[in-house]
């Protein structure tokens, strides 16, 4: 796939016993959740919205509302998730808005968000350059997106000692192995292939660092010329 417009499935929508089995599992990462909310926060102002595409149980959105005034929503396909992560930003004392919805039809208005990020979920996607086009769509100028996820070419030792990190017990363990195996490797992206999608998109260009076993695309919508040019 270079500048593909479209996967051959549906997006995922994950619901009911299979969102509880990805929350519990993901949440023996949470540390990194928490970690990647620091490195965000450093870069927000006081009060900037921030869009969590796909955000799952919520871990990530909850994290960065605890560190700072921020305005933060979330918008997932699943209905289970959306629960879930509402009812933990309740717990955690924190105000998140989490909605239903699309990453290719993002029900949000134009020009709204200074970050939006989308951590681990892009590759499922089914229509990864409108998902794109849709995030330009809703960031203000100079607004960036941020999007952490697997790389396809990474090696399976190095999937093997990141889920044995995780400490998820002996059948979690080999069910998620197998689920990078057979599933999420499959929809991954290669760096070259992220590249050409961020070309297309109305992006026109990213930066891509590779990480432990993805990348980290980021996306910048810049400002009007005639802002530029002042």
């Amino acid at each position: 796939m270079t500048q593909s417009t479209r996967k051959p499935y549906r997006g995922i929508s994950l619901e009911g016993r299979l969102a509880t089995w990805y929350a519990r599992t993901t949440w023996k990462d949470l540390g990194e959740f928490e970690h990647l909310a620091q490195q965000l926060a450093k870069d927000l102002p006081e009060g900037a919205r921030v869009l969590e595409v796909a955000p799952g149980p919520g871990y990530l959105s909850v994290a960065l509302a605890k560190l700072g005034p921020y305005r933060i929503t979330g918008v997932d396909i699943s209905q289970s998730f959306i629960q879930m992560a509402s009812e933990y930003a309740k717990r955690e004392g924190v105000v998140v808005r989490f909605i239903h919805g699309s990453a290719s039809d993002i029900p949000l208005e134009d020009s709204f968000f200074d970050l939006i990020v989308c951590r681990a979920a892009f590759k499922n996607f089914s229509e990864p350059l409108k998902a794109l086009n849709e995030m330009h769509r809703v960031l203000k100028a100079g607004g960036r997106a941020v999007i952490i996820d697997l790389c396809k070419d990474i090696s399976w030792d190095d999937i093997v000692s990141y889920v044995d990190r995780l400490n998820l017990g002996t059948m979690n363990s080999w069910i998620t192995k197998m689920t990078f195996k057979h599933m999420l490797l499959k929809r991954a992206y290669t760096r070259e292939q992220m590249e050409s999608l961020g070309a297309a998109s109305d992006f026109k260009s990213c930066q891509i660092v590779r990480s432990a076993i993805g990348m980290q695309i980021e996306l910048l919508r810049r400002q009007p010329v005639a802002q530029q040019v002042a």
